[in-house]
């Protein structure tokens, strides 16, 4: 079992600017699940009056990116993971003030993994489902 400090974490993330200016935070992270959230803001909102797309995906993208790199930023593992490519699906427009994403992990391998992330809002509707493929290097990137 791999020991996770949630501050070490939000140390090395904080320097992740996309995340820091749509003013995402890490809830949460254990090695079966990470789960970060953001308040909606009227930054965030698109000329439509809806929470723009690029928002969520980038929570969803954080959320990917933490999840994925639990083991590099823990010191246990020997590379970086970085996305390779990604899906998402947008389902429902939110009423709700804030968002909140989940990650799992699909599949992990050497240098290969896939990891599902659901984005709900406050009022508990489904805004979002994202698939990521991570690709690891073999080497770290300090």
């Amino acid at each position: 079992m791999m020991n996770i400090d949630i501050e070490r974490l939000r140390k090395y993330f904080a320097s992740d600017q996309p995340a820091v200016l749509a003013g995402i935070a890490i809830e949460s992270a254990e090695e079966e699940t990470v789960c970060c959230s953001m308040e909606i803001t009227p930054a965030h909102v698109n000329a439509a009056g809806i929470v723009q797309g690029g928002v969520i995906f980038t929570l969803a993208d954080f959320t990917f990116a933490v999840h994925s790199n639990l083991r590099y930023v823990c010191g246990e593992d020997a590379g970086i993971t970085v996305g390779q490519s990604c899906h998402v699906t947008f389902l429902r427009v939110s009423n709700g003030k804030r968002l909140t994403a989940k990650s799992v992990c699909l599949s992990r391998g050497r240098t290969m993994s896939v990891y599902r992330v659901t984005v709900e809002d406050d009022l508990g509707v489904s805004i979002a489902d994202f698939v990521g493929n991570g690709f690891t290097t073999t080497r770290r990137s300090n």
